[in-house]
């Protein structure tokens, strides 16, 4: 009896390892079947470009998809260009856009300031779901030392059902580091928790959970369907956290941050949505945006293949 409970152990561990290989390649559709999320270039990366060169630099390169800034968006309409050129481009490159960044200064303090700014609050969230945006990130501007996070997640939620109800476009929560009042985690998600609504969400970068103290236990504590959008990078090892501004970013794999364990977290929790390289390199904006574009794809691609194979 000991013997055959052994063996039909031993089979059930087979078949559940056998199936578990099976679905964690099946779950590899992007580059390729390297990747289980789609790799993304956020647009901040390769300034100064202008945004068709940009998403000529990222179809060429072979990213997925893209994350847009609304400030080439709206240049892009002011200089008399019409939107449906830019994502008709971006489709003939085989990719998507992911995440617009974002809602400028869509949370001030004041209700009547906030009323007003509603206006230009939807133009916006129009404008990025017009490009084919799925999601829009609500940053927590006009910036300040306290945030009543009661009042913003009312307004989240407010910005969260204008977008879906009247535009078609899901606004995600942002926090960021390098900003006095929302630069950890936590902060994010209680806003996005306490806005009470099915489709919140947030949108976590690596570089913010290292600057801004957050650390990187607490990705495995959410949801996958929680995270909107996850950016990619890495740091050098100094200055020390909380000392690092944005241009301190450096790609994937050149740093100290633990990737290979935030990505196995990913995974674990069931994230599915993309990763999108944002650096703001001074020195890469000094490049050929198609090298810099070419680069940290295969950046981000080595460090998903060393994560998870």
């Amino acid at each position: 009896m000991r013997r055959r409970t052994f063996l039909k152990t031993a089979v059930a561990a087979g078949v559940a390892s056998i199936s578990t290989s099976s679905q964690a390649a099946s779950s590899k559709k992007y580059q390729n079947k390297k990747s289980p999320w789609p790799l993304c270039l956020n647009t901040s990366t390769i300034r100064p470009a202008s945004i068709t060169q940009k998403i000529d630099a990222a179809g060429e390169a072979g990213y997925d998809a893209m994350e847009l800034w609304t400030q080439d968006l709206e240049g892009h309409v002011n200089s008399g260009g019409d939107i449906r050129d830019l994502k008709k481009r971006i489709e003939d490159h085989g990719m998507s856009v992911i995440n617009v960044i974002g809602l400028w200064d869509g949370l001030p303090a004041d209700d009547a300031v906030f009323k007003k700014q509603m206006s230009i609050n939807k133009k916006r969230m129009q404008l990025s779901a017009d490009v084919g945006s799925k999601h829009i990130a609500v940053l927590p501007l006009p910036d300040r030392e306290r945030f009543d996070l009661k009042k913003t997640s009312a307004r989240y939620r407010h910005i969260l059902e204008v977008g879906i109800n009247e535009i078609g476009i899901l606004p995600s929560m942002e926090f960021v580091s390098v900003f006095k009042g929302i630069p950890r985690l936590g902060q994010a998600a209680q806003i996005a928790l306490d806005a009470d609504h099915p489709q919140a969400t947030i949108i976590p970068d690596i570089f913010h959970l290292h600057n801004g103290g957050s650390g990187f236990n607490g990705i495995q504590f959410l949801q996958g369907n929680f995270i909107s959008t996850f950016h990619w990078n890495d740091v050098p090892a100094s200055p020390p956290a909380g000392q690092m501004g944005d241009g301190h970013r450096i790609y994937p794999g050149d740093g100290v941050l633990p990737l290979n364990k935030a990505l196995q977290d990913l995974q674990k929790i069931g994230y599915t949505g993309p990763l999108s390289l944002e650096l703001f390199n001074r020195e890469h904006y000094k490049m050929d945006p198609k090298v810099v574009a070419k680069n940290g794809l295969q950046k981000m691609l080595d460090n998903v293949v060393s994560a998870i194979g």
